[in-house]
């Protein structure tokens, strides 16, 4: 099954987009600000400067005639690079200086309009108090920005109560900033501050995310790991419980399911060996008595005889493969594991298991050890002989090799025949499994052999696996853990 999209990249997917979301209800947010309703106030950043720039503007004004000042707005636009161009308009919209440009509606409108909330006018001429008058002649007012459509432009006006040499009354005087971008070279809007921000929202929202994401994902990778060692029969495979939360809770159900599994397969592989016991004394008198019959019945009797020790062996075989499979499952992890020479285990196999007259090769180094119970090693290889023996004698030879992989040694039992089929491949190793179900006792055993030999591999600390070879055969892999000491010695 392909593996599903990773929970931690929907975690950061849903947080990415998230914060996209965010920037497009500001961006809807702000473009709204600028495109309808009424006129926005600039924000202060930007009014200090524009304030900053339109005082010295004015000042300049103040000391110049009018048919100067367009040179010195034209000063002015060329110090932002053209980005900004500053028009003077009188208190009844008419430009007094700069570029010559057509005002839309709204933006004349605003012009014409009432000078808004919050001017700073001085009193009226004939209503001055007594003494010198402070100096008023440029008294700012509250700046507005407002966006127009075709063209698209960015205007800010700056209104002020202005007098100058050939002004000797303070008269309302509009200096007008206009734009073809936001930014306006960096007067209306700078780019920079909020491309600061946005790094340190996505840098401390990345803080307060990675490490919820890499505890989940840790957690869950732990969970998953541990139920695929469950899975495989490893019943002692424990899951942390640290965490408070559904994480750990189900940490702790897989942990109660390992305990659960564990007592019942005990008590299954118990209940086998115990019944697998309480047979051999009662089989054992059997086939004496069948002894006894078969030596005092007559020649027309000795076939049934025959027959019923037949029947009586195969049923002692099946007794004892049970008794070997309880024993391996039960006594053999109390066993302490010592250095095992494989080349000794193999032979000992090949005298046990192999007829004269199969085809037996080995391929295994005289020095190579392994950590390992070396009876139960011996067992394991035997049932592969065995196994090999009964269904690819006569298929070619038999190839027992090992060899050193790193910290570990790989032992394989090859053959030349059938193999097994695909889909049964993942359960040769189950007890009571037979690829095949109309095997008898002729063409198959119990389904015990295999399972005795993961069990008698894995209680040495070790694994087991099987695959098909091509064109044909089947090849079994034991590895355990190579012996330091020995290689040492």
């Amino acid at each position: 099954m392909p593996r599903r999209f990773p929970l931690y990249a929907k975690i950061l997917l849903l947080f990415c987009l998230n914060l996209a979301l965010l920037a497009v209800m500001f961006w809807m947010f702000f473009h709204a600000q600028f495109r309808s309703g009424p006129d926005w106030v600039v924000p202060s950043d930007a009014g200090d400067r524009i304030e900053a720039v339109s005082e010295i503007i004015l000042e300049e004004l103040g000391q110049k005639p009018l048919p100067e000042w367009s040179v010195t707005l034209h000063r002015f636009d060329n110090g932002y690079h053209d980005k900004v161009r500053f028009l003077a308009f009188d208190g009844h919209g008419q430009q007094m200086a700069g570029d010559p440009i057509a005002l839309p509606d709204e933006i004349r409108k605003r012009l014409n309009g009432p000078p808004g909330p919050g001017p700073r006018p001085g009193p009226p001429p004939d209503e001055a108090p007594d003494g010198p008058p402070p100096d008023r002649s440029r008294d700012l007012m509250p700046k507005f920005m407002s966006h127009t459509q075709n063209p698209s432009r960015y205007w800010v006006i700056v209104r002020s109560m202005f007098k100058g040499p050939d002004r000797p009354r303070r008269e309302p005087l509009n200096l007008v900033l206009v734009s073809d971008t936001l930014g306006a070279g960096g007067l209306f809007f700078e780019v920079g501050p909020w491309i600061t921000i946005g790094l340190a929202a996505f840098a401390l929202s990345a803080l307060l995310w990675f490490p919820l994401v890499r505890g989940i994902n840790h957690s869950i990778a732990h969970i998953t790991q541990a139920t695929r060692q469950i899975a495989e029969g490893r019943f002692d495979t424990r899951v942390a419980e640290g965490r408070r939360d559904e994480l750990g809770d189900l940490g702790r159900a897989v942990n109660q399911m390992a305990a659960r599994l564990a007592g019942l397969v005990a008590g299954q592989k118990r209940f086998l060996g115990d019944v697998a016991h309480e047979l051999c004394s009662p089989l054992a008198k059997l086939r004496v008595s069948l002894g006894i019959l078969d030596q005092r019945a007559g020649e027309e009797h000795k076939t049934y005889v025959a027959s019923a020790e037949d029947e009586a062996a195969h049923i002692a075989g099946l007794v004892n493969e049970l008794l070997s499979f309880s024993k391996a499952s039960l006594t053999a992890p109390a066993a302490p594991l010592k250095s095992v020479r494989v080349r000794v285990a193999v032979d000992k196999a090949v005298r046990r298991e192999a007829p004269d007259d199969a085809q037996v090769r080995i391929e295994v180094p005289e020095a190579l050890a392994v950590r390992a119970d070396a009876e139960l090693l011996t067992r394991a290889l035997s049932n592969l002989l065995r196994n090999a023996v009964r269904y690819a004698g006569e298929a070619g030879p038999i190839t027992i090799s090992a060899q050193r992989e790193q910290n570990q040694v790989k032992i394989t039992v090859a053959d030349g025949g059938p193999g097994v089929p695909a889909p049964d491949l993942p359960r040769i190793f189950d007890p009571f499994y037979r690829a095949d179900a109309s095997r008898d006792r002729e063409t198959g055993g119990a389904g015990l052999g295999l399972a005795i030999v993961k069990t008698c591999i894995e209680s040495c600390g070790g694994a087991v696996s099987c695959r098909n070879l091509e064109p044909a055969g089947l090849e079994v892999t034991i590895r355990l853990q190579f012996d330091l000491a020995e290689d040492q010695g």
